[in-house]
């Protein structure tokens, strides 16, 4: 098992930046890839970037590539998202989740999940 917690979302303006943590408790973090996923209201859940195990491959959503990035802290058991230039296209709520083999792009690809940290963009 393990138990992830979002946190860092808020309300900014547009062209604002935003860091997304998610702090990882249980089960060894390192032995899971990691993803990020975002809902806007009315909408499925998207992918937005993928980080692997050891933190050397990524993966981005085609809709953020050049303004977000994800990374993690292996030592800290944490996973992070930094959200650059954001547009109010980005409003939603941001999940973090846990793979332990690749999770690729789908939610089905994720065995865990943090309950959401809400991202509000104005205009």
């Amino acid at each position: 098992q393990v138990q992830l917690v979002e946190s860092g979302g808020g309300l900014v303006q547009a062209g604002g930046s935003l860091r997304l943590s998610c702090a990882a408790s249980g089960r060894t973090f390192s032995s899971y890839d990691m993803g990020w996923f975002r809902q806007a209201p009315g909408k499925e859940r998207e992918f937005v970037a993928a980080i692997s195990r050891s933190g050397s491959n990524t993966a981005y959503a085609d809709s953020v590539k050049g303004r977000f990035t994800i990374s993690r802290d292996n030592n800290k058991n944490t996973a992070y998202l930094q959200a650059n230039s954001l547009k109010p296209e980005d409003t939603a709520v941001y999940y973090c989740a846990a793979a332990p083999l690749w999770g690729g792009t789908s939610p089905s690809g994720y065995t865990y999940w943090g309950q959401g940290t809400q991202v509000t963009v104005s205009s």
